[in-house]
């Protein structure tokens, strides 16, 4: 029995020493792996499962409240203002129907309308007067509508002159709009409107909003060693399908979720991405409404002339009568105008030209610049490193087209920054480290009069309900006045939303409809606090180029100019004695 047990210890033996020169051999391999192989295995698994992503979307429950609703609970008085809110930005629709319309029955530019009123001298405008323009919708069976709901813009503008100014358009809800301008150069000018979208579209548009806040989806790369998943990530995100990982923002309660990954914890999340967006979400009858040249930005033609000639202002009488040489802002809606493709607003400070990069730098001598939000603002920070050779931008290693940025002017003491607000963000990859909330971020800045911040928060929030938007600005508002209350000198600059290119797909998603809404929510919470508003929807939609979600260079360069002029505004000249 004994002499067995001898002969078996030896095979164990045997078997333990091969066993322990096999792993020293691999583990010699191992080590001897290059970074690239490592590299590409990484690479290859991401890939894989990024690519099973889409098939594997949660059925999302089209339920409103689920989304509008998550994070912490408001208080009366913050219910009470969002209540008001969504009151303010209530849009009117096409009447019930047992069946959704056919194209035939939609609004149709074509064969829609508008008429210049005559003014109330007759034929004759001066510079000072109200101009008032009559729109008439009408279907494609060329019948006239009777109800309102029509996204539609208007301006007034001399592309020769290089002088234009966006209108206000009032729905009658009859099928009739008006559309008003103040008059505020001399000479021909002609009148615009633009269907951007049906009243049937915009039904379409506003239950996606509600319905749809999935519509764009996010992702999580996870990584422990050799070992990574990448989830599905959003702020509204089914919680009965799978675990959840709850990234909810510990100061604001702004919420955030990724599914759980099978085999790693929630802390091992490496980043934070865009998915995609979600395909097939409309009716093919309910996709007509979204065509290019047909029913998306197509003109309404004049039934007689589209021009007036304006003449300058009239005498005092004539002025007294009519209204003064420069109209009401607030009765007409109007911030500014362009003239000489510069803009010219209509209150506040007056408007500098900062054309070469030495007045730039005087004026932002000793400053600190911050920059916070999407890539409308990201855009300024560009334009400025691109214009002043002197800010030199230092290099933080951060992806390309997401940050954070940093540029120094040591010369001249300037510091220019800009990181892109938290989720939802649909950049391409962002470390999940950077990930960081606006209002966070403002309660961790100094302040003072030689520090500015700007901020651009909008375009991102387009897929959510408004009451998500509406949570997120008070937040910031709120971070705001914490900053101006222990720095009373800081300078707080809010960029607005701008007008876009838009074709079905991007309708869906970011239709400028969606903007508006978002804009006048914002422009109604920041009223009456001490920070400035850079008016960057009229800005495009008074200039005669093109929407672009990122403005042509000379609409950024007129919003630069209006933030700069504020930063060093244009010192009176004493009067002798």
């Amino acid at each position: 029995m004994c002499r067995n047990l001898s002969n078996y210890a030896l095979i164990f033996l045997f078997l333990a020493l091969s066993g322990l020169i096999f792993l020293l051999r691999n583990i010699h391999t191992v080590e001897n792996w290059n970074c690239h192989t490592v590299s590409a295995l990484y690479q290859l698994q991401s890939r894989i499962q990024s690519s099973f992503i889409p098939v594997n979307l949660p059925t999302f429950h089209h339920n409103h409240t689920f989304c509008a609703h998550l994070g912490q609970k408001p208080s009366p008085e913050d219910e009470l203002e969002e209540r008001y809110l969504l009151d303010s930005i209530t849009w009117p629709g096409p009447p019930p129907r047992s069946t959704p319309p056919s194209l035939r029955q939609t609004s149709d530019p074509v064969h829609s309308l508008f008429a210049i009123l005559p003014s109330k001298e007759g034929r004759e405008w001066h510079v000072g007067d109200q101009l008032e323009v009559l729109v008439q919708m009408y279907d494609f069976q060329g019948r006239p509508k009777h109800y309102g709901g029509d996204f539609l813009l208007a301006r007034l503008h001399t592309p020769e002159l290089g002088a234009g100014v966006a209108g206000q358009v009032l729905d009658h809800r009859n099928g009739f709009y008006s559309a008003l301008f103040p008059l505020l150069w001399i000479g021909s000018a002609q009148v615009e409107i633009t269907l951007v979208h049906s009243s049937e579209a915009v039904a379409v548009l506003r239950r996606l909003r509600e319905e749809r806040p999935d519509r764009v989806f996010f992702k999580s790369l996870f990584r422990l060693g050799f070992l990574s998943e990448t989830t599905l990530c959003n702020m509204c995100l089914p919680p009965d399908q799978q675990p959840l990982c709850n990234y909810t923002d510990l100061y604001t309660g702004e919420p955030w979720y990724c599914y759980k990954p099978k085999m790693l914890s929630c802390d091992t999340r490496i980043n934070h991405a865009k998915g995609g967006y979600l395909k097939h979400l409309i009716t093919n009858r309910e996709a007509l409404l979204f065509q290019s040249g047909v029913n998306i930005k197509v003109h309404i033609h004049a039934s007689g002339v589209d021009r007036i000639n304006v003449l300058p202002p009239g005498d005092d009488k004539v002025n007294e009568e009519s209204s003064s040489a420069k109209p009401d802002p607030f009765k007409l809606a109007a911030s500014g105008y362009y003239y000489e493709d510069t803009w010219r607003p209509l209150g506040g400070v007056s408007m500098r030209q900062f054309n070469d990069s030495s007045a730039i730098t005087q004026c932002l001598r000793n400053k600190i610049i911050n920059m916070y939000g999407d890539s409308t603002v990201r855009q300024w920070f560009e334009y400025l490193i691109t214009l002043v050779p002197e800010l030199r931008e230092f290099n933080l290693h951060s992806p390309k087209n997401v940050g954070p940025f940093m540029a120094v002017d040591s010369t001249h003491n300037i510091l220019l920054k800009y990181r892109c607000h938290g989720p939802p963000i649909r950049f391409s990859t962002v470390i999940a480290s950077e990930l960081r909330y606006v209002s966070n971020e403002l309660d961790g800045l100094a302040g003072g009069p030689d520090t500015v911040v700007v901020l651009s928060i909008w375009a991102h929030f387009s897929t959510f309900p408004v009451e998500v938007y509406i949570r997120r600005l008070r937040h910031i508002r709120r971070a705001v006045l914490r900053l101006l209350d222990r720095a009373p000198g800081t300078m707080v600059v809010i960029r607005s939303a701008n007008l876009q290119a838009l074709d079905q797909e991007v309708s869906l998603y970011n239709s400028d409809w969606f903007s508006l809404q978002l804009d006048d929510v914002l422009r109604a919470m920041f009223k009456g606090l001490n920070v400035l508003l850079i008016d960057a929807w009229q800005m495009s939609a008074a200039h005669h180029l093109p929407h672009a979600l990122h403005p042509p260079p000379v609409i950024v360069k007129n919003m630069i100019d209006m933030l700069l002029s504020h930063i060093c505004p244009e010192k009176k000249k004493s009067q002798k004695t």
